[in-house]
Order: structure tokens, then sequence, then C-alpha cells
């Protein structure tokens, strides 16, 4: 039985066939090479402190309960974003702090 392949991955299947890709001439030096940079990245070697009103910890701590992940993390992933010029601004959702999310579970 033959799996379902998603489009990305039949394009990338389409590629490889039409002889589109190359071999890495020195694939150990590139493992490495992103291997490092990986870990340079991920290595959290400094700590701060901050001061958040209590409302918005609680609504932090709420978002990192939805997302899975602990809250201090998500505040890492959010600062991580803003600084690398990833964040991007959304449409707000409903929160305590806009006052918008008492007024929808009442109706």
């Amino acid at each position: 039985m033959k799996a379902k392949v998603e489009k990305y991955e039949g394009d990338i299947l389409t590629s490889f066939e039409r002889g589109e890709w190359q071999s890495v001439p020195d694939l150990k030096d590139e493992i490495a090479r992103y291997a490092a940079s990986a870990a340079t990245t991920l290595t959290k070697d400094k700590r701060i402190n901050i001061r958040l009103s209590s409302r918005d910890l609680e609504d932090v701590q709420t978002r990192a309960a939805e997302e899975g992940m602990p809250y201090q993390t998500l505040i890492a992933s959010v600062l991580h974003k803003y600084v690398s010029g990833r964040l991007v601004e959304a449409p707000s959702r409903p929160t305590r702090a806009t006052g918008r999310a008492k007024k929808l579970r009442t109706g």
C-alpha cells in the first residue's frame, strides 16, 4: 500500500528524480558546522530578572500552558524572535488584559 505523499514531499521527490540535488563534498564538515551552529543558538548561558504585572504573568502562563511549554521558555522564544526580527504581529486574541475575554465569555 502506497503512503499518501504531501505536495511538498512530491515536489522534493520530483526535484530529486530530475537530478537537481547534489551531494555535499565534505558531509562530515557540514554536519559539524551545522551542529556547532545549533548548539550555539540553543545554549542559554545568561539569566535575567524582569518585573511583570501579575496580570501579564498570568496571561503569559496561560498562553504557555496552551502551547504545552514552560512560561519561561515562551518568554525566551518571544524575545529571541523579537531580536532576530522574526516576531510578526498578528491580530490580537482576547485576553484578560484587553478586557475582551470577559466580554466574550459572558456573551
